[in-house]
């Protein structure tokens, strides 16, 4: 009996040093895409990764009674899938789906990404007022008030306790997305901002614990870049060198990863990327007590042990059988098949019809533009809707600019010194590849950049820098070097991705936008599917005007190489 009692006694007093802790549990959820249901109506086949997804998971962990949970985005929502986009563009009255969803869910925060700043302000200013939580983005300022453009932050109630979020999002917009799609807006370093916003987040709000939603990724180094100001992925460049952070959650580069960074101040700094898609949730666990924080652990969720939620799929199920109509929609008939791997080794059907889009929407002199999937493979037959979601991948405008006949040799010549390796016997790679044996591109395929309107050749033998010859025009006028030429290119290369313009043809960033004499008002896929509808059929002739030399060597590594990707 005595043995029962102090049993008892014991319980009770554990239990009255815990009665105040309060558990809390943060889930994040990343570059969705627009996966909202568990279907890709790009490939038009079932998916295990998505929002539904999502949904099954988090009523599971609402559904603990002892733990607080909140749910937060952190961009990239708005393009990717055609579910986003058709109501994106296509409907723009109803409510848009993604607003629906996310509110359904219960997000109680999210920071903006560069694609859903790329939708156009009509889109994503209608998307975050039918938003029932804020958006934010501290770094983004509006140019004539001086103050954050969106929310800098958002606090969370977390019993007695408080949880302050900080948004950021990644400065590189003005690089790839035109001036017109993010009016009065100027974007701004996230180190210097987190300087500027964590003394003032502390002071005020005096936070129990403090997390960074930063749309951006981990690497600072990615796609060879040395300069911290600006830098695209700057999450570690914040969490080395700003105090205050407890916990950071990235995304941005589709990643997963979880790391302990070190600061300047000798504290750890937890970093969650939960990669992509709906693929997995960044999960973080804690426990506020009478010590402060305590059992701080952080996760990255597989989706693929969750079911799709069902209440996502019948509540929405009206929207998706639209979308669904929309997509079956066909556009024309495709003569002939087209692989998106070809545009890899040579001209190729695929690239060739853009160029032909790209020159007769622009009126323009010479074309360049880039492989945007290398596994698309759109087969003879009616052409869908659906499948220009394949062909063109992203919601880019379409630029006329004005370069030197220099200019355009420079960017070949960055295009070519980032693609193909430098032969010096027949059996070496014909592309790079990385050097950890991987076998994947050492760039990404998106940054090759072929042309249309001149010919012209690669020898693969020489040395980057010193590869390209301009031969003349197609239609047999001269090229010139000092003449200046209007040339087809898409946004993101317009504004400098990829550094084709800026590190290549040696054109000062500043002076890129004072290059552009024309742009399209509606993104290249939506005029694509304008200019293919206007044909029953569509037939195309591969525009053979370059090719790589010495084309022994050329032929024959190709034939081989393409073997590694199938």
């Amino acid at each position: 009996m005595r043995n029962t009692i102090v049993i008892v006694i014991l319980l009770s007093f554990l239990s009255a040093c815990n009665v105040n802790d309060t558990h809390v549990r943060l889930a994040v959820t990343t570059d969705v895409h627009g996966m909202i249901f568990p279907y890709d109506f790009i490939s038009r086949r079932p998916a295990d990764n998505s929002l539904a997804h999502i949904y099954n998971y988090v009523e599971e962990k609402r559904a603990s009674k002892d733990t607080l949970f909140y749910l937060l985005d952190n961009g990239d929502f708005l393009q990717g899938q055609p579910t986003v986009y058709y109501y994106n563009f296509i409907d723009t009255l109803a409510p848009h789906i993604s607003a629906q969803v996310m509110n359904q869910m219960g997000y109680v925060a999210g920071t903006v990404g560069n694609h859903d700043i790329e939708t156009g302000p009509a889109v994503y200013n209608r998307v975050r007022s039918e938003s029932d939580f804020p958006w934010l983005a501290a770094n983004v300022i509006h140019t004539k008030t001086g103050e954050p453009f969106f929310e800098p932050y958002a606090v969370l109630k977390a019993g007695k306790k408080k949880i302050v979020v900080l948004g950021l999002i990644t400065p590189g917009i003005p690089r790839w997305l035109p001036k017109n799609l993010w009016p009065e807006m100027e974007f701004r370093d996230m180190v210097e901002t987190a300087r500027e916003w964590i003394p003032r987040v502390i002071e005020k709000e005096k936070p129990d614990l403090v997390v960074g939603l930063f749309h951006s990724g981990t690497d600072a180094t990615y796609g060879g870049n040395t300069e911290a100001y600006l830098n695209e992925n700057a999450v570690i460049l914040v969490a080395e060198n700003v105090p205050g952070f407890d916990v950071i959650f990235a995304g941005h580069d589709h990643r997963v990863s979880i790391q302990n960074v070190a600061c300047i101040n000798g504290d750890s700094v937890l970093i969650v990327d939960p990669g992509s898609h709906g693929r997995f949730a960044g999960e973080l666990t804690l426990t506020f007590g009478k010590n402060g924080i305590s059992g701080l652990r952080a996760r990255n969720v597989s989706m693929k042990d969750y079911q799709p939620s069902a209440l996502i799929e019948d509540q929405f199920s009206s929207e998706r059988e639209t979308i669904t109509k929309y997509l079956e929609d066909t556009i024309t008939w495709l003569d002939n098949k087209m692989t998106g791997l070809d545009a890899l080794f040579g001209p190729s059907p695929m690239m060739s019809l853009i160029h032909q889009v790209q020159m007769e929407l622009s009126g323009a002199d010479i074309s360049f533009t880039a492989p945007l999937s290398m596994n698309v493979i759109l087969e003879e037959g009616p052409l869908l809707v659906s499948d220009m979601f394949k062909l063109y991948r992203f919601e880019n405008m379409l630029y006329s600019m004005e370069l030197k006949g220099s200019e355009i040799d420079g960017f070949l010549e960055h295009a070519a010194g980032l693609w193909f390796s430098t032969m010096k016997k027949q059996d070496d790679d014909f592309l790079q590849y990385r050097e950890d044996g991987s076998g994947r591109l050492a760039n990404p395929y998106y940054n090759f950049s072929s042309a249309a309107g001149i010919d012209y050749t690669i020898d693969i033998s020489r040395e980057a820098g010193n590869r390209v010859s301009i031969l003349g025009f197609t239609n047999g006028e001269s090229f010139q070097a000092e003449k200046t030429y209007s040339v087809a290119i898409n946004s993101y290369r317009g504004n400098g991705g990829g550094g084709h313009l800026t590190e290549g043809a040696g054109i000062p960033e500043e002076e890129l936008a004072g290059r552009v004499s024309w742009s399209t008002d509606k993104d290249l896929r939506y005029h694509l599917m304008e200019y293919l509808g206007e044909n029953d059929t569509l037939i195309i002739e591969t525009t053979m005007n370059w090719y790589c030399i010495p084309t022994g060597w050329a032929k024959q590594a190709c034939e081989l190489e393409k073997e590694r990707f199938n």
